[in-house]
C-alpha cells in the first residue's frame, strides 16, 4: 500500500509565494486564496483541485488512484 502524503506546498502563479498546507482527504479544494497577493487560485483545465495544479504533491485521491481518481475525474 502506498503512503499518502498529506502536505503539499502551493506556489502562487501570480506572485510565486509558497505555502505548505495540509490537504483535505475527503474533498477537493477548488479555490485557494494566496495570502500574499490575494489571487484566488482555481484548478487548471483537466485538474481536479488546486493541489494538482499548483502543489508540490497531488491530492490524496490522485496519489491513491491516479489521474481520473478524484472528484471530477
Amino acid at each position: 500500500m502506498t503512503t499518502v502524503i498529506l502536505e503539499s506546498t502551493l506556489t502562487c502563479p501570480e506572485c510565486s509565494h509558497t505555502k505548505t498546507e495540509t490537504m483535505p482527504t475527503d474533498a477537493c479544494q477548488w479555490f485557494y486564496k494566496c495570502e500574499q497577493c490575494h489571487a484566488v487560485l482555481k484548478p487548471k483545465p483537466g485538474d481536479c483541485c488546486v493541489y494538482c495544479s499548483y502543489g508540490s504533491v497531488p491530492c490524496p485521491p490522485i496519489q491513491q488512484r491516479g489521474k481520473g481518481g478524484c472528484c471530477n475525474g
